[in-house]
């Protein structure tokens, strides 16, 4: 029998009209795409490829122009940074401009909408500044950590503190699209229609985002693990500013707050205050400090993150957001479309 038989319709007074239903699509063709489009684990295995692809081609380059020397020592040069991010942002933009061509969707919808986003960036820069100066003013406060000169004057201020906020710009970009653009957007959906199949739509967004939060931001806090000087409680400090970045993404749809927080708090910890940043420390920083008492409250060689006192820090960037940052979206969904979502991955 014919699966898609040709059938006539016959209207009065006029010539018959021949109608062919759709085709049915193959099997492979539903493995590989739902109603949205490209399956989520398609497209997160895409994303991943295309990204190692593009990462390891552009290795050669980097090398080539920019001559940087592997990291030694924990000490962290401006070419280093530039050799290290620059590359991985390339890939990145290729991968999700790649695949928003396939998922036929504006690469903007992976966090970067442009509504508010210089606002949201400035006020990110602002409080990743305000909440770092916190945890050290604490530091000091406990004599946790010591001040013992300063380092640079005049015009060197100046100019290491523009090299150094342009590189860890370039470290928030290629932190923040890696693990909370593409990745975060996509296995929310997927785990989104897998949550709508078992709990019905009310629940669905909440948990396919939140799930995905915690496995991408485990994932952030382990990627830190390789740094010299990293320590268990440098880890968790990573893992909890991963959440913390997400929660700004759950209220906004965006990821610009997060990466200006991400920028400044690395800059401010860096250069400003001289202190190891997850156990790096910069070349060229306004102050030499060093720190005193166990390494569980001072944060040692790590650095502030390293401290427990970064828990109540975080918690009050977490009280931040909440007040500060109006609730637009729940997630990559408008507040509005939160019941609309879509029912497969």
């Amino acid at each position: 029998m014919d699966p898609n038989p040709v059938t006539t319709q016959h209207v009065e007074g006029a010539d018959p009209v021949i109608t062919t239903p759709p085709p049915t699509p193959s099997t492979l063709h539903y493995i590989l795409f739902g109603p949205e489009g490209l399956r989520a684990g398609w497209g997160i295995i895409l994303f991943v490829a295309i990204y190692g692809a593009m990462e390891r081609c552009l290795v050669p380059v980097r090398h080539a122009l920019l001559h940087a020397p592997p990291i030694h020592g924990g000490l962290l040069s401006f070419r280093q940074v530039l050799s290290l991010e620059s590359g991985g942002i390339v890939a990145l933009i290729v991968a999700m401009w790649l695949l928003s061509r396939i998922e036929r969707r504006p690469a903007t919808a992976y966090g970067l909408a442009p509504a508010h986003g210089a606002r949201y960036f400035l006020r990110g820069l602002l409080w990743g500044v305000a909440l770092l100066s916190l945890l050290v003013f604490l530091l000091r406060a406990f004599g946790l950590v010591v001040f013992d000169a300063r380092l640079l004057f005049g015009a060197a201020t100046v100019q290491y503190g523009l090299i150094w906020l342009v590189g860890f710009l370039l470290v928030a970009v290629s932190e923040e699209l890696f693990s909370r653009g593409y990745l975060q957007f996509t296995l929310t959906r997927g785990l989104r229609a897998l949550y709508h199949w078992v709990f019905g739509a009310r629940y669905a967004n909440t948990l396919g985002f939140w799930t995905a939060a915690a496995a991408l931001s485990c994932l952030f806090g382990a990627g830190h693990s390789s740094n010299a000087d990293e320590s268990p409680l440098g880890l968790l400090a990573a893992g909890l500013a991963g959440f913390l970045f997400c929660l700004s993404l759950w209220r906004t749809g965006s990821l610009w707050w997060a990466i200006g927080f991400h920028a400044s708090w690395d800059w401010a910890q860096s250069f400003l205050y001289g202190v190891p940043d997850s156990g790096l420390m910069a070349r060229g920083h306004l102050f030499a400090t060093h720190a005193l008492g166990r390494p569980w409250l001072s944060g040692g060689l790590t650095g502030p993150e390293g401290s427990i006192l970064f828990l109540p820090v975080a918690l009050a960037g977490a009280g931040i957001i909440l007040l500060t940052l109006p609730r637009t979206h729940n997630g990559y969904l408008p507040v509005a479309d939160e019941e609309q979502a879509p029912l497969l991955p």
